[in-house]
């Protein structure tokens, strides 16, 4: 498994104490829908990338917002499914985050508002992901990356999984993926629970519990559509996962990324020392914000870029 990981730097280090001692006494405390509205106003504060421009739209029967930098290339599209444990979580609040992503890769990115639970438990968010990717092939993208981040980033996952498996050879296949912090097993099992539990300054496992469970709804956790770490993950595109070390979800994208890479698929994991959970929200103020990005904007570029023989995306 390729891992990278990236020290913390005396300026982060600083800020990190600064937003430990303003979040700590929350922490476990966002629970059920009624924490919608602060999650929001969280992701609405992320600073506004320049040269971008958002418009709504529907696509596939989903609405959702489009964030369009100025340098955008014709047909390279970006389909990011946000975060939020699969009860919070809006386009709109997002767009700001996803237009820093789409405008390091130079192309459109489409944030669908999928359903949330508990109103629309598993499989309902899923499926009109699945609706939102196959109506922007329909449309005329044939070059589509897939982005998420948290729960998002095991709803990309899935997303990706099914759309590589089940393509028919005239059918956009995603040509990369990049998650951060994803949620990829719905189970719990990862080490990280306990022993990043102190240094997580955001969830603990009776909240996040609660969360899944609304979401799964008496489901299976462990089927490959809830959680993407218990998939069949051989012929996947490129793929690249970002994660903080002082977070309880460490080894949900270790353990993703290792799988993958035993089942022959080009994944790196870069790990970002002393970073919690939902870091790249920092950009324009943090280097490890700053440095996860300008990764996530090269990979992009490359895999969007890329030539394809035979329906197929060459490196």
């Amino acid at each position: 498994m390729a891992t990278q990981t990236h020290p913390l730097t005396p300026a982060d280090r600083n800020a990190m104490i600064a937003m430990r001692s303003m979040v700590e006494p929350n922490k476990g405390k966002l629970e059920g829908i009624g924490a919608r509205a602060p999650f929001d106003a969280i992701m609405l504060g992320v600073a506004a990338p320049q040269s971008v421009t958002y418009r709504p739209q529907v696509v596939g029967g989903i609405p959702g917002w489009w964030c369009s930098p100025a340098s955008a290339a014709p047909g390279q599209t970006i389909l990011h499914v946000h975060g939020g444990w699969f009860n919070w979580g809006s386009a709109e609040a997002y767009r700001h985050l996803v237009g820093h992503i789409a405008r390091s890769a130079g192309a459109e990115a489409f944030v669908p508002d999928y359903r949330l639970a508990p109103e629309h438990p598993f499989p309902a968010g899923l499926n009109d992901i699945v609706a939102c990717y196959r109506a922007l092939a329909a449309n005329g993208a044939n070059r589509i990356a897939i982005t998420g981040d948290s729960a998002g980033g095991n709803l990309a996952l899935v997303l990706l999984r099914l759309t590589t498996a089940h393509a028919s050879p005239d059918v956009v296949r995603p040509v990369a993926a990049v998650v951060l912090s994803p949620v990829t097993d719905l189970a719990m099992t990862g080490p990280s629970w306990d022993t990043r539990a102190t240094a997580d300054p955001y969830f603990v496992r009776s909240q996040a519990a609660a969360l899944i469970g609304s979401y799964l709804n008496g489901a299976d956790p462990m089927s490959p559509m809830a959680s993407p770490l218990y998939g069949d993950l051989a012929g996947l595109p490129p793929i690249r996962v970002q994660v903080g070390d002082d977070e309880v979800l460490l080894d949900d994208a270790s353990r993703f990324v290792e799988r993958a890479a035993a089942a022959g698929v080009d994944a790196q994991l870069d790990v970002w020392q002393g970073m919690p959970h939902g870091f790249h929200g920092g950009i324009g103020q943090s280097t490890a914000a700053t440095q996860a990005l300008d990764l996530i904007g090269a990979f992009l570029q490359e895999r969007l870029t890329a030539l394809r023989t035979n329906g197929q995306t060459q490196p």
